[in-house]
């Protein structure tokens, strides 16, 4: 599994790594975010590239887990 950590960054810098890390036909993905935009610009995107998202909050942001 794929594991990235964008906490801190801002946007559209989430999305960018997101998308730079599907270019390897990753099955599986877990993307680390700040809640509230970076949240919800990578779920979206995720679910509109065929991925099954989960999302979990932790103290310091949200665990997005995503599979095919």
């Amino acid at each position: 599994m794929k594991q990235i950590d964008t906490r801190g960054m801002s946007c559209p810098q989430p999305l960018l790594m997101t998308k730079n890390a599907l270019k390897d036909s990753v099955k599986e993905i877990e993307v680390v975010v700040d809640c509230g935009a970076p949240k919800s610009n990578v779920t979206r995107f995720l679910n509109n590239s065929g991925f099954k998202v989960t999302s979990t909050e932790i103290e310091d942001g949200c665990i997005l887990k995503a599979t095919k």
